[in-house]
């Protein structure tokens, strides 16, 4: 076998012309269409057009082509089946060896903000991916090539042994299927979202390989980071890197977790998080005060932790930072000044998210995939912003003004904490954080160990109802004065009267923040 006849159709042009030329040295006849066809004749490339193969015009604007009988047929002949080869023969139709192939930018073409659906369907490709299937499929005898970083490999083994290997062409071919696999998601994604299907009777999602990673979550796990084609700015994957070590699994969903809370907050706030879980969380009037907030509310688990600030970081904020061992710090900038400052920690991995400022938003089409054995559980991220409407005082009590800003500042961390959470906030930082204990009065217990005396006039969040009044009763122990919790447990009345018998506020919002 050897490659006596190439079809070439790409809208990227990255790489076609020296590839097209060594193939023709090579001996190789290239077909080509459209304006793929035009360029490489205006290169001096000789070119068979489509139209002398299938003995018929391009038509209706190029969306027909390349399907014909006499392109598939050539792909899809297996070579050494003595039917197929007279069935050719009978037709006086020609085998094709290589395919060439890359899509429509459909991905490109949505992801325009003022792209209209009538743009959007003209971008979606159909010739192409049948071809690029036929040749896949057959792969047996057909090279098939997708990715221009392939040119390379392909046109070495064809100029040294007439052919590529059937290793090759089997990792082609694999590398096509999950070509056409991803357009057809995107496609897909794109048409569901238009008319409202969300959550469909299928769910397809494709992600794009950022990086390689060393190792998941320990070193005896595969790991590799993918991003979504089409994520917006505010994320990890989007992030600038300015300095320090290549990320790490952990890091990476540590990080996540970091910018999930800090976009909870407009005013200049700090957040801590320490696998996955926040440690530390402050607001303050800039940014170095929202720091030494972060810093205080724990400062043993802060060390080795992730932070992330919603506020250019500045000199003074990064000499703090410095003093401690932390594996990143994201914000939307660094001054120069801190950049200095923090380029001594050579380590030190500093993300720049430029609109993190930004608070978060709800956006409807974007859910957490999360796989279960067998299968996946889909979900809404959780943007639920506690309403003034919302909030019900349940005890004879009510909260203070500074009582309520410190509860609602407790509740926008609370619902990022793994459940079972509770979390105690003072002077609009974290003072203690009991996550993912199996009981709620547990979690409670933990949090106040944590605050010390510091509890003593703090308030508690709690991310869903207390089952009996021993979490109330813990929290009177303690000295807590206000609590935020969702109610509706049956037993909320005895919740309710430990409260009231404690001259503690209670206010319910009606809104569970389970995280598992």
């Amino acid at each position: 076998m050897s490659v006596k006849k190439a079809l070439i159709s790409v809208s990227d042009k990255t790489g076609l012309i020296p590839f097209a030329r060594r193939l023709v040295a090579a001996g190789v006849q290239i077909i080509s269409t459209g304006g793929t066809a035009s360029l490489l004749k205006a290169e001096g490339v000789p070119v068979i057009g489509i139209s002398e193969v299938t003995g018929f015009p391009e038509i209706l604007d190029g969306r027909v082509k390349t399907l014909h009988p006499n392109i598939h047929s050539g792909l899809l002949a297996v070579r050494d089946s003595e039917a197929h080869v007279q069935q050719l023969k009978d037709l006086g139709i020609e085998t094709i060896d290589l395919v060439v192939v890359n899509l429509y930018p459909f991905k490109e073409t949505i992801a325009k903000p003022d792209v209209t659906y009538e743009d959007a369907i003209e971008n979606i490709d159909i010739g192409g991916p049948t071809m690029l299937r036929s040749a896949a499929k057959n792969h047996a005898f057909v090279s098939v090539v997708v990715d221009a970083a392939d040119y390379e490999k392909v046109a070495e083994e064809i100029e040294a042994n007439g052919d590529t290997t059937l290793e090759t062409r089997r990792k082609l071919a694999a590398k096509v299927f999950r070509h056409t696999a991803a357009y057809d998601a995107l496609i897909s994604r794109y048409l569901s979202e238009q008319v409202g299907e969300l959550l469909p009777e299928s769910y397809t999602v494709t992600y794009e390989k950022a990086q390689d990673l060393r190792y998941g979550e320990n070193p005896h796990q595969r790991a590799a980071f993918y991003r979504e084609p089409l994520s917006d700015q505010l994320s990890i994957g989007n992030a600038s890197q300015l300095q320090g070590k290549e990320l790490s699994y952990n890091n990476i969903n540590d990080a996540d977790a970091a910018l999930a809370i800090v976009r909870e907050f407009a005013e200049p706030a700090v957040v801590a998080i320490k696998h996955s879980n926040p440690c530390g969380v402050g607001i303050g009037t800039d940014i170095r005060a929202a720091y030494q907030k972060a810093y205080e509310a724990d400062p043993v688990s802060i060390f080795g932790g992730i932070v992330a600030a919603n506020r250019p970081i500045d000199r003074d904020t990064a000499l703090a930072m410095k003093e401690i061992f932390l594996e990143i710090i994201i914000a939307p900038d660094f001054t120069e000044e801190a950049l200095a400052v923090l380029a001594e920690k050579k380590n030190l991995r500093l993300l720049r998210i430029p609109a993190l400022n930004e608070p978060a938003k709800k956006v409807d089409n974007l859910f957490r995939v999360a796989p279960v054995a067998g299968g996946a559980l889909i979900q809404d991220f959780d943007y639920k912003q506690l309403e003034e409407s919302e909030i019900q005082v349940v005890t004879d009590r009510k909260p203070s003004e500074e009582e309520l800003a410190q509860l609602k500042f407790a509740w926008k961390v609370v619902k990022h904490v793994k459940s079972n959470a509770i979390l105690l906030a003072k002077d609009n930082m974290t003072i203690g954080v009991g996550a993912g204990q199996m009981n709620r009065v547990g979690a409670a217990k933990i949090a106040i160990e944590q605050a010390g005396a510091l509890a003593s006039g703090a308030v508690m969040a709690s991310d869903a109802f207390f089952p009996m009044g021993d979490t109330v009763e813990a929290a009177a122990k303690a000295g807590i004065t206000a609590i935020i919790q969702p109610g509706g447990s049956i037993r909320d009345q005895e919740s309710i009267d430990a409260c009231n018998r404690a001259g503690i506020a209670m206010i319910f919002t009606g809104t569970r923040h389970f995280k598992h």
